[in-house]
């Protein structure tokens, strides 16, 4: 939580390749956000270097976060920052974090410590000073006369001639062992092993290497997850793609953020919006058609000084329950939701006009529309006015989401925009294998633009979208499992 409190109003958020993406989104939309990771055979930054950076934003004044993956003070290089700070004058606080050396084996099914078997735990670096020669800095045979659990943090590269140490000092060949690669990540690998064998495995970094009894144990439940190894892309309006990324990655997805749209105001800066606003209680029914529409009318009744009271007698119908969730969220409740969430069955449902008098609706919608609604309802007999709520641009597609893409098992369209701004951005090329879509509507206009539909889902919301995936995906092998 005060890891949280303090990236919410960070100016400088400085981090490093262990952090995750969606991280990064806690911090302000204005904070500046650097890139100082360090990869095997790539280092952007010196420490030295990185040290001095967070001394110069600090003496500007400026919050900044120095955001690092696991404990800053374990094996992360944080007490040199902070004695860097320190000795500049430069006031600092320190948040601990938990170490991958207990969180990744954790999330691979490997208890540390077992009450019978192991009661101590080592963690040690296997990243020595290279100045320290062919035999390192650490005392391996001393580290497995030890007992107990030895975690190894960093030491891929040198694992071969860990192993050999460690058996040199005792420790069977047979020892079984563990690495965990990209741990509480969605792209985690768990390579097992013994002492014997591990020299000979191909690992990848990053990697937690487990050392001993408990590395045999199994207790998997994180990479047992129903999506766990997919790769999904997901194309909603940056604003709103979080619902949708949470749910899939809590199933435990992989997911890529392309946000082929962006929400922007109406044309006429909500103008109308608000005219039609400052006379919601003259209209029989307002009409919404999505999220976005229901909250840019509810934030046209803020601006204009008003509240719920101001729809009268009016009633209000919402395409689906996700529209009428944004509304409900403003205290405003809805008389009206039709069975299936589309324009076809919200006019099948709709009410005739009123005998003696013309009926008026207010629909307020995105600029580019369907006129099934307005059509639809206009032959029923009702006067139907629209006003402009938002509109949806195409959203910018950069160079490194390209080459996610690449390695995607499915994208996800939520609405028929996200469809065509996907395509106009990245090109039909660029479309992964699997298409998903929240409904048919969705699902017409991406076949009309050559693709191949695999998921429709039966129920149109995001929690119908991700069970329709799940149905999908349970009868398919993952491409990734290990």
């Amino acid at each position: 939580m005060r890891a949280l409190e303090v990236l919410e109003r960070a100016d400088v958020v400085v981090y490093d390749r262990l952090s995750q993406e969606s991280l990064l989104d806690l911090a302000p939309l204005g904070a500046e956000r650097i890139d100082v990771g360090k990869a095997p055979g790539l280092t952007r930054r010196t420490q030295e270097e990185i040290n001095a950076l967070l001394v110069e934003r600090g003496k500007g004044g400026a919050t900044v976060v120095r955001l690092k993956g696991g404990d800053p003070f374990v094996f992360a290089r944080g007490g040199e920052e902070a004695a860097a700070l320190l000795d500049a004058g430069i006031p600092f606080e320190v948040i601990p974090g938990i170490t991958s050396a207990i969180a990744v084996p954790a999330y691979a099914g490997i208890p540390v410590t077992m009450r019978h078997s192991s009661t101590s735990v080592t963690i040690v670096t296997g990243h020595e000073d290279p100045g320290s020669g062919e035999e390192g800095t650490v005392d391996w045979r001393a580290v497995a006369q030890v007992g107990g659990t030895i975690v190894v943090l960093m030491g891929v590269a040198r694992i071969g001639r860990i192993a050999t140490a460690l058996m040199a000092g005792g420790r069977s060949p047979d020892t079984p062992v563990a690495a965990v690669q990209w741990g509480t990540r969605p792209e985690q690998r768990t390579v097992r092993a013994t002492l014997g064998t591990i020299g000979t495995e191909k690992l990848g970094t990053p990697s937690v290497i487990v050392i001993g009894e408990v590395a045999a144990y199994d207790l998997s439940w994180y990479e047992k997850r129903p999506l766990f190894g997919r790769t999904i892309v997901v194309t909603r309006a940056r604003e709103q793609a979080s619902e949708l990324v949470a749910k899939l990655a809590a199933l435990g997805a992989e997911t890529v953020e392309v946000p082929a749209i962006a929400v922007q105001d109406a044309e006429d800066g909500g103008a109308g919006l608000r005219v039609a606003a400052a006379e919601l209680g003259s209209y029989d029914w307002v009409v919404l058609t999505s999220p976005n529409g229901a909250r840019a009318l509810l934030e046209a009744l803020r601006t204009l000084g008003l509240d719920p009271r101001a729809f009268g007698r009016s009633r209000l119908a919402a395409i689906g329950p996700g529209t009428a969730e944004a509304l409900a969220a403003g205290n405003v409740l809805v008389d009206l939701v039709p069975p299936q969430f589309v324009a076809e069955s919200l006019v099948d449902v709709f009410p005739d006009p009123p005998p003696d008098r013309p009926g008026r609706i207010l629909l307020a919608r995105a600029a580019q529309a369907r006129d099934v609604l307005p059509k639809g309802l206009a032959a029923r007999g009702w006067e139907v006015e629209i006003v402009e709520a938002y509109r949806t641009v195409a959203a910018g597609l950069p160079e490194e989401r390209r080459a996610e893409l690449a390695s995607a098992d499915m994208v996800t369209f939520t609405s028929s925009s996200t469809v065509t701004r996907f395509l106009d951005a990245a090109g039909p090329d660029a479309v992964p294998p699997v298409v998903a879509t929240i409904g048919p509507i969705t699902a017409a206009t991406a076949r009309e633009h050559g693709l191949r539909v695999d998921i429709e889902a039966p129920v149109h919301t995001i929690d119908g979208l991700v069970e329709a995936i799940l149905a999908w995906m349970a009868s398919e092998p993952s491409p990734k499992s290990v």
